[in-house]
């Protein structure tokens, strides 16, 4: 997982590396007690998927270097259904963040 992460680091663009740092930090901060399960269900969905099209994302926008990076993948109504209220609350805050002009 940390040799994911950091290859996800590396291609980033500053301002995107410097805003997930600051999120990965606040959402451990705000799931200090969860129980191992769920964090290792986490992590393996994380790493399964997310961060395996971020880092796909990641290198072909370094190849693309005509336009604005693009990043995220689109989220059917089915999967959203899956997501607790506070799961879309945080989904809320991070496309927020995201789409945040430059920092």
């Amino acid at each position: 997982l940390l040799t994911l992460e950091r290859s996800i680091n590396t291609v980033l663009p500053p301002d995107l590396k410097a805003r997930g740092d600051q999120y990965v930090k606040d959402e451990f901060r705000r799931h200090k007690a969860v129980g191992s399960d769920e964090a290792q269900r986490f992590l393996q969905e994380w790493e399964r998927v997310y961060a395996t099209v971020l880092l796909q994302q990641a290198n072909e926008n370094r190849q693309n270097s005509t336009g604005k990076a693009c990043f995220g993948i689109f989220l059917p109504e089915e999967k959203l259904n899956d997501f607790r209220d506070e799961q879309i609350g945080q989904l809320q805050e991070l496309m927020q963040e995201a789409t945040k002009p430059n920092w």
